[in-house]
């Protein structure tokens, strides 16, 4: 197969020569092995279902016994190889911006009482309407949306959560690192539209917006149905207009119940939009909510007084679900004020694009096998995780050159629009001509192991399940807990 004959084949191939030459810069031990290992996820014939499968790929040209020497001892450059997805060509949305989204991905090891670090991860599905707290390893990840339905993203960042983490701090810091690579990189400059950072429930959009101030950011995320925000403060003229006995001006306005309607009043922006896939989208806006916040939980540590987050409600209303269930409002807080109707359009339809990364999510564990691995050690775990972003990150910029290799029962697809398994099925076509900078394995001879017969003298330490730090609530707890 020539890759070289069309120069619109050139660009994607050269991308994706450069960044398996950096991805190979970016490992500092056992570097041939895990290479070899990432090149066998993707020329694995069908799903991963345990790493050690992957030693007889012949892309492999290693035995079990390096690639798990690789994954407990190899060593890779974790800084660099941020820096390098960020230099890539990133996708963008319909206005030429960078849309971000973080999310938590778990890799549950309930079975694994010998691995540290483990927390209990909420999981739902697994039975009949049920959730469930299951012990593993809960990943933070950060992509690229790309504009449209589709089930690509890039994949920029995995932190794994420890059990002292604070999730808004955390996510904060991984946010800031990831924007910071991108302003480096060139993938942002000074005139671009902010870069739109997207979350769903579950994250205190408020908060993280507080913790970004000073970068290029706008924060948006899900909230509940069942919050209350204030509206802006009265001025002094509306203050004493409506108490002219004089008092102490408000910090705060009045209540915005989004359980109650009749507190809401008319919405600054009102749009409505006809859907292929949600039939009429109406999207309403109120300018410059913000939470009430306390000097408890999150900020009992903050000093001086609490700051006044600001930024736009919106909330939308569709007909129906693509899978037919009962549709219910969705409430969406942005950290940007002054929105127009096309803004709060973007907005949303932004946020929707965000479950492409649940696409992304599903094709790691189920068809590369992220979590098919029985790793004791979450450093292991880590090198893992990276070895998966690098193989979806080459499937991705060579997907312009893959060839469809389809089934029988299966559509033919347009150019540049097959999935990311499908793109993985022709992977080994092209690695024949994408550089392979990995030496060829020296002949050894196995060590003789333990003797036959004798028994484990040193047991692996066992380890609790969940948060080692409890976060006081209130000052008069935080009082006592401190020396």
């Amino acid at each position: 197969m020539s890759l070289l004959h069309h120069d619109v084949q050139r660009e994607p191939f050269a991308e994706a020569s450069h960044f398996r030459e950096e991805f190979f810069a970016c490992l500092t031990a056992r570097r041939d092995a895990l290479f070899e290992l990432a090149d066998a996820l993707l020329c694995a014939d069908g799903p991963v279902t345990a790493p050690v499968d992957l030693t007889l790929v012949a892309e492999h040209r290693r035995g079990h016994g390096a690639m798990y020497g690789a994954l407990n001892r190899g060593r890779l450059d974790a800084v660099r190889l941020r820096r390098t997805l960020a230099a890539l060509s990133q996708p963008k949305a319909a206005d030429d911006r960078l849309v971000l989204a973080v999310d938590v991905s778990n890799w549950l090891r309930p079975d694994a009482g010998c691995s540290v670090d483990r927390l209990f991860c909420h999981t739902f599905g697994r039975g009949r309407d049920q959730h469930l707290m299951i012990p593993g390893w809960p990943y933070s990840f950060g992509a690229a949306l790309e504009a449209g339905r589709t089930s690509w993203c890039q994949l920029l960042d995995a932190l794994r959560l420890g059990p002292e983490d604070d999730v808004a701090e955390v996510t904060a810091v991984q946010v800031r690192r990831v924007v910071e690579d991108l302003i480096t990189a060139g993938r942002w400059r000074e005139g671009d539209p902010d870069i739109l950072v997207v979350f769903d429930a579950g994250y205190d959009a408020p908060r993280i917006a507080y913790l970004l101030d000073g970068l290029p950011v706008e924060v948006l995320g899900r909230t509940r149905s069942d919050r209350v925000m204030r509206r802006p403060a009265p001025s002094w003229e509306e203050f004493y207009r409506a108490h002219p006995k004089g008092g102490r001006l408000p910090k705060h306005g009045k209540e915005f119940r989004f359980a109650k309607p009749e507190t809401w009043g008319e919405p600054d922006t009102a749009t409505v939009q006809v859907t292929d896939r949600y039939g009429t989208a109406k999207a309403m806006a109120w300018d410059r909510l913000h939470p009430r916040l306390t000097t408890r939980s999150a900020w009992i540590d903050h000093d001086g007084e609490l700051p006044i987050i600001e930024g736009t409600l919106i909330r939308l209303e569709v007909d129906h679900l693509p899978g037919g269930g009962d549709p219910l409002p969705l409430w969406l807080w942005s950290s940007a004020t002054g929105l127009t109707g096309a803004d709060v359009d973007l907005r949303w339809q932004a946020f929707l694009r965000r479950f492409d990364l649940e696409h992304t999510f599903r094709m790691i564990k189920q068809t590369l096998g992220w979590t098919r691995p029985k790793l004791r050690t979450p450093e292991a775990a880590d090198r893992w995780t990276w070895l998966i972003i690098v193989a979806h990150t080459q499937l991705r910029l060579t997907r312009p050159l893959a060839e469809d290799i389809r089934r029988p029962w299966e559509r033919p697809v347009k150019p540049n629009r097959l999935t990311p398994a499908r793109v993985r099925r022709g992977f080994r076509n092209l690695r024949q001509a994408l550089p392979c900078p990995a030496r060829a394995p020296k002949p050894t001879r196995p060590g003789p192991g333990r003797p036959l017969g004798s028994k484990n003298q040193r047991p692996a330490t066992r380890y609790d399940v969940g948060k080692t730090i409890r976060r006081p609530e209130t000052i008069s707890e935080r009082d006592r807990i401190r020396p």
